[in-house]
């Protein structure tokens, strides 16, 4: 259902009224019951004290008798006399909490009772009082020669305070109802005035919309209604002004898209990419070769060369066929068969082919792995760490380290390849990912690098969803972490 705004905002107004109607109300009576209150305990107090003064002359005229005796023998005389002094019903307690005297002869008078009563509290030496309807009972100690001897309880009448409040509550009753209506009306033909500009307002918009622009702003007022017509009214005559030249502008960026199309198949760097796709398993190849003609007599390593040089030979045989097939469809990216990996496993054996280059430099690779599993394209996995262990090894100092290790933690597997070369300069980190990049040419030229290694690396990274980050070093070196979801 739809309410209107005026409406809205003058039941707002009523509302905020009530409240603060309620809340002066409340604090007012409240002030004024505490003020009843102070006074009427100061008023008995008084009483208090002018009946322990008569009960004192009282027990110091004629024959002296213990405190008790005295209560029993004198109470009711005394309560009589002293109702004649204070103008109140007062009665008399001894100290075991007996009714010794009263001057109110009704059976049905009010009578505190014992067990946690204010006869109780006023038996230990304390004031107390007790409310029972109109009517106040205050109870106090009853003072002798050599202490409390009794308690004497004088009943207050509250008939004229409780009425002077229910007249005060009315009046506040009400004033607040003629307050919020009043409040209401006058606040509903405020608001009607302003919701009336507001309307104007939707109605200027809806007009836009229907392509029919405003020829003056459709309010003038000195308020922020009037800033937003005035707003409206520019933002009409300058989408009139430019949708003039939409249907050219769009013909300008169809052939801008189809300009960038051409370009993005440009900017795929076939060449290169192929290149380097070559060059990772003839670089593990070539390492085993180098450290055949080192140790020819080791046995285990002819056995390690010959098994890995057949991988990396059957790794270029599918690429080749994977060139052939790419150039029949006219495609420029490898085709991925993503499957579930164990990245440990997989590391150490990817390790293990790049150890032989590795020593071959006099460069100490140690292995650190916890068991993760990822989503990801084996071959993939293999030629990111084999080009992030080559850089490594390439751009390392003589006896230098490779540190590799994996963890696994938060729904994430990290694997982090740190070295103890040469390092990235500052002003280069930005932009060791961008295709053809080199940090310095002269040393890329000396060790064979192409700028393609680390961008295609990232590529590939991105492509399963993973991440590749250049970490901080406190030391020389450089440390790279990728990051893949990890999967049970």
């Amino acid at each position: 259902m739809r309410v209107s705004i005026r409406l809205k905002f003058s039941l707002f107004l009523a509302v905020l009224l009530i409240l603060a109607v309620t809340l002066l109300s409340y604090v007012v009576l409240h002030g004024v019951e505490r003020n009843q209150q102070a006074q009427i305990e100061t008023y008995l107090a008084q009483h208090v004290n002018t009946v322990n003064l008569r009960v004192k002359q009282t027990y110091y005229t004629g024959t002296r008798l213990a405190p008790q005796t005295f209560m029993q023998q004198r109470g009711r005389g005394l309560a009589a006399e002293l109702a004649g002094f204070t103008g109140l019903a007062v009665t008399l307690y001894d100290m075991l909490g007996s009714k010794v005297g009263s001057s109110i002869q009704q059976a049905a008078a009010a009578e505190p009772q014992q067990g946690g009563s204010p006869l109780t509290y006023a038996l230990q030496n304390k004031i107390a009082y007790q409310s029972t309807g109109e009517s106040l009972l205050y109870l106090a100690p009853l003072q002798g020669p050599d202490g409390q001897m009794g308690v004497v309880e004088l009943s207050y009448s509250l008939a004229s305070e409780q009425s002077f409040l229910k007249t005060l509550q009315q009046l506040f009753i009400n004033t607040g109802i003629g307050v919020v209506i009043f409040s209401f009306i006058i606040g509903y033909l405020y608001f009607n005035r302003a919701v009336s500009g507001i309307a104007r307002l939707k109605a200027a918009a809806a007009a836009i919309r229907q392509a029919d622009y405003l020829p003056a702003p459709p309010l003038k007022r000195k308020d922020e209604l009037g800033e937003l017509a005035e707003g409206i009214y520019y933002m009409s005559r300058e989408i009139e002004g430019s949708i003039a030249a939409k249907d050219e502008e769009q013909r300008k960026l169809e052939l801008a898209v189809q300009k960038l199309q051409a370009l993005e198949q440009q900017q795929k760097q076939y060449i290169g990419n192929i290149s380097h796709e070559f060059k990772t398993p003839l670089t593990s190849i070539k390492a085993y070769v180098d450290l055949l003609n080192m140790y020819d007599d080791d046995p285990k390593l002819l056995f390690d060369a010959k098994v890995n040089i057949a991988k990396e030979t059957q790794r270029l045989y599918e690429m080749v066929e994977k060139v052939l097939q790419l150039t029949a469809l006219e495609r420029y990216d490898f085709e991925s068969q993503a499957e579930r990996v164990e990245v440990a496993a997989g590391i150490r054996e990817i390790c293990g082919r790049m150890k032989g280059k590795a020593e071959r430099f006099g460069i100490t690779m140690t292995i650190d792995t916890q068991p993760g599993y990822i989503w990801v394209d084996r071959e993939s996995l293999e030629h990111i760490v084999i080009n992030l262990l080559d850089n490594a090894i390439k751009y390392n100092v003589p006896q230098g380290t490779i540190h590799v290790r994996t963890m696994t933690g938060g729904g994430v597997v990290r694997i982090e390849i740190s070295d103890s070369g040469i390092g990235i300069p500052g002003e280069a980190r930005d932009r060791i990912f961008e295709p053809f990049y080199t940090v310095n040419r002269d040393r890329s030229r000396q060790s064979g690098g192409t700028g393609l290694g680390l961008s295609l690396v990232h590529n590939l990274v991105e492509k399963h969803g993973g991440s590749i980050t250049l970490l901080e070093t406190e030391e020389e070196g450089t440390a790279f972490e990728l990051s893949f979801p990890a999967i049970p």
